[in-house]
């Protein structure tokens, strides 16, 4: 990892501690506790306001917007469009999670009317992404039947099209805002079977978006600190009920320097 790269990861978690981001989560109920004390064990703030008639008004208070379109609605969806609505034109940042699109219709269109609003960053797993780009089709709900690297030529041209960062999650993570892509290692198999870590990390790159203003090193760092976080946690561990639980302490205790130690590869 170059100098700049170290430097670039400790200035984000300093500014998110500094900054302690409200998030607002329009997220799937599975999740909602995971993501909110992930939210809380980084220095962030969790919102869960997902009323139709409250979603654009909070969308305009919140440091940022996470959706994630896991368990959805009708009502949930009018809540998710009208808050992705006012981020977009309020210029705050948002990230969109399409959780199973492509596997099922509703959600694989609504995502693709959600990405006029041009999310700063869209998250999820390679099927996700390869469908969400109109290059393929979804995987098996919310299992990847695809690659990372299947994905990557998909993730530039989602980037491009849509003016913000595409992040697809794997055993390396790649994050790309169709220029330039850098490469996320570490990690552990136990987050895999941790119900909600990958909705957590959605919420996680809102908030570092949001304290850093940068699309591309806030998504970067929020990738690097769920790896990072999940290696250390796995360490102490004893199976998956123990790991979620060391898992948030982890979070919790990662701080600007230890991210000097992420594994991250910066392709250019």
């Amino acid at each position: 990892m170059s100098r700049s790269t170290t430097a670039s990861l400790m200035a984000a978690r300093a500014a998110l501690t500094q900054t302690r981001p409200l998030v607002h989560c329009l997220t799937n109920t599975v999740v909602q506790t995971i993501t909110a004390n992930a939210l809380l064990a980084v220095g962030a703030s969790p919102a869960m306001v997902d009323a139709p008639e409250e979603a654009a008004e909070f969308a305009g208070i919140a440091s940022a917007v996470l959706v994630n379109v896991g368990t959805l609605n009708a009502r949930t969806a009018e809540a998710m469009r009208a808050a992705a609505g006012r981020a977009s034109a309020d210029a705050r940042p948002w990230v969109l999670d399409p959780v199973a699109v492509g596997a099922l219709g509703y959600r694989t269109r609504l995502a693709a009317e959600l990405l006029d609003h041009r999310p700063d960053v869209v998250r999820g797993n390679a099927s996700e992404v390869i469908a969400l780009a109109g290059a393929g089709a979804g995987g098996r709900g919310t299992d990847s039947t695809s690659g990372v690297d299947d994905a990557a030529a998909a993730a530039g041209d989602l980037a491009r099209r849509t003016g913000g960062v595409v992040a697809v999650s794997g055993e390396v993570d790649l994050v790309t805002d169709g220029t330039r892509t850098v490469r996320v290692g570490g990690g552990h198999l136990l987050l895999t079977r941790t119900t909600g870590a990958g909705c957590a990390l959605g919420a996680l790159t809102a908030a570092y978006v949001a304290a850093t203003g940068s699309n591309l090193w806030g998504a970067v760092a929020a990738h690097a600190h769920v790896a990072l976080a999940a290696e250390r946690a796995a360490a102490v561990c004893t199976g998956p009920g123990s790991f979620a639980i060391a898992w948030l302490d982890a979070l919790d205790a990662v701080g600007p320097d230890d991210l000097a130690d992420a594994d991250v590869r910066d392709q250019a």
